[in-house]
């Protein structure tokens, strides 16, 4: 499951953990001091490192510093009797992926090694399972005559588990949502074939579509407020869903900085208040 170096002067009292880790296929290559931690590193792969901050010879911080120089990526998990600020800034300024302090127990040490070992692991499974439960629910949907409405609703359905399937690490239930996908794509076509004169015709209410968005959904907001509309071409919506957040940032910027504008304002009319009223005075 992974490899572990630990390195501490008292390792021998942590034997208890070491079985634990061990017992649930983890494999643990032990160490006293820092010195033969960075020998170990240069000699060997780890999938992590627990360091303890307070080794003879060279300090975990120090240790953990010649650790990245050697190993940049490798994880390190720094463990340590002393809560004092300093030491935890040092440790988390050199990029640790973990700060413990003594006494640990093995449920904190699994804790760890899941939470930076298994991450991306576990997130997949969770994805998988969610879309495994769903997916049965969207075939069923798919199969029932829908609206304009109800496939606005799948396409965003769809859409969702798409971008969350692409990161997850198993592609097997990326192939079984391509086929959903697949299906769910000529079904929404012959939709469209089977309705759009009527639509055209005025015989069946029309959905939002490009020749309508500006008469429905933009000419009724001009002079009721500060309008932008920014036109972008052939942009689908999953390619939005990925630039939403960025996007996103960006007014939260811009009405951040409007509202520092606004305070910088409001002080400098403050302090001319000031001024005329020390005028006044003298």
């Amino acid at each position: 499951m992974g490899k572990i170096l630990w390195a501490d002067d008292e390792i021998d009292l942590l034997k208890p953990h070491i079985l634990f880790l061990e017992s649930k296929g983890y494999k643990v290559d032990r160490v006293t001091n820092g010195i033969d931690a960075v020998e170990r590193v240069e000699e060997q792969h780890f999938d992590i490192v627990f360091l303890d901050e307070n080794m003879p010879g060279i300090s975990g911080l120090e240790a953990l510093t010649k650790i990245k120089e050697i190993s940049p990526l490798v994880p390190v998990v720094m463990i340590t009797k002393s809560e004092e600020e300093y030491i935890m800034e040092e440790a988390i300024g050199s990029k640790i992926a973990d700060y413990l302090i003594k006494p640990v127990n093995p449920s904190q040490i699994l804790l760890s090694l899941k939470k930076i070992l298994n991450q991306a692991q576990l997130v997949s499974q969770k994805t998988n399972v969610n879309y495994q439960q769903e997916f049965r629910q969207l075939g069923m949907q798919l199969n029932n005559r829908m609206d304009a409405t109800e496939w606005t609703e799948m396409y965003k359905k769809l859409v969702y588990w798409e971008l969350e399937l692409e990161q997850a690490e198993d592609g097997a239930m990326k192939e079984i949502f391509d086929m959903q996908k697949k299906e769910a794509n000529q079904l929404f076509c012959d939709f469209i074939e089977d309705n759009y004169l009527d639509w055209l015709n005025g015989t069946e209410e029309m959905p939002y579509m490009l020749h309508n968005m500006i008469r429905t959904r933009v000419l009724p907001k001009i002079g009721k407020e500060k309008l932008a509309v920014l036109v972008i071409d052939n942009l689908r919506y999953d390619q939005w869903k990925v630039l939403e957040p960025i996007i996103g940032k960006s007014e939260a910027l811009v009405a951040l900085e409007s509202e520092l504008k606004s305070k910088q304002k409001l002080l400098e009319e403050r302090e001319q208040r000031v001024n005329e009223l020390e005028q006044l005075l003298s």
